[in-house]
């Protein structure tokens, strides 16, 4: 099976961190070019503009799936796949996916080749993961700015206490801030609960 991946160091280690099946032929890609004979193309650099998504709609048939975490299917062309494929995120031998009603077949075997199951979800803004992680972000900014506890305490009290892999503010620089921010703001219009806050949108400004 032949997948052309789209991606920079960083994704394409942990894409690879449950190894490659046999059988999986890889060729790996700093932007959407065509590979006679590709099954699938997965686009983990994905900033949606209308020159991207031309570049990578070129490509159909193959299945396209691209990291798109607060961009729904109905702003991408039918049959694309959406994953998060957010730093840190991919790790997991686990991968969120929506959408590609007509693909999820060939999808799945796809990512197989990875090692990885996929979980279709809701095709919503954050999947269900990011969603979660964001909130838990942001409570952790609220904290700090009614001066609870420091950034690398409150990180500890996060991975003692649940036994996640990072703490929250180390969760941020992996994901970038302003990711974060983007996301909360986008689910803060249909639900104030995920208002970001005031000391996360003064960092975010010096990212």
């Amino acid at each position: 099976m032949k997948i052309v991946v789209i991606t920079d160091d960083e994704l394409k280690q942990e894409l690879l961190s449950q190894g490659i099946s046999d059988g999986a032929k890889l060729f790996w890609q700093e932007e959407p070019n065509p590979v006679p004979g590709a099954d699938g193309y997965i686009d983990l650099l994905f900033s949606y503009s209308a020159e991207r998504i031309e570049q990578l709609k070129s490509l159909q048939p193959a299945m396209i799936a691209v990291n798109a975490v607060d961009t729904t299917t109905n702003q991408l062309p039918a049959d694309f796949v959406r994953i998060n494929g957010w730093n840190s995120f991919l790790q997991r031998p686990l991968a969120e996916a929506a959408g590609g009603t007509n693909d999820r077949e060939r999808t799945a075997t796809i990512f197989s080749c990875f090692n990885k199951t996929i979980e279709w979800v809701p095709d919503v803004p954050g999947f269900i993961t990011a969603r979660v992680v964001c909130m838990i972000i942001n409570e952790a900014y609220f904290a700090l700015d009614e001066k609870v506890s420091s950034k690398a305490e409150i990180d500890t009290a996060m991975k003692l206490g649940t036994n996640y892999p990072f703490g929250p503010f180390e969760w941020a620089e992996k994901i970038g801030l302003k990711k974060v921010l983007t996301l909360l703001n986008l689910l803060a219009q249909t639900n104030s609960r995920y208002t970001p806050s005031t000391l996360m949108q003064q960092e975010a400004q010096l990212v």
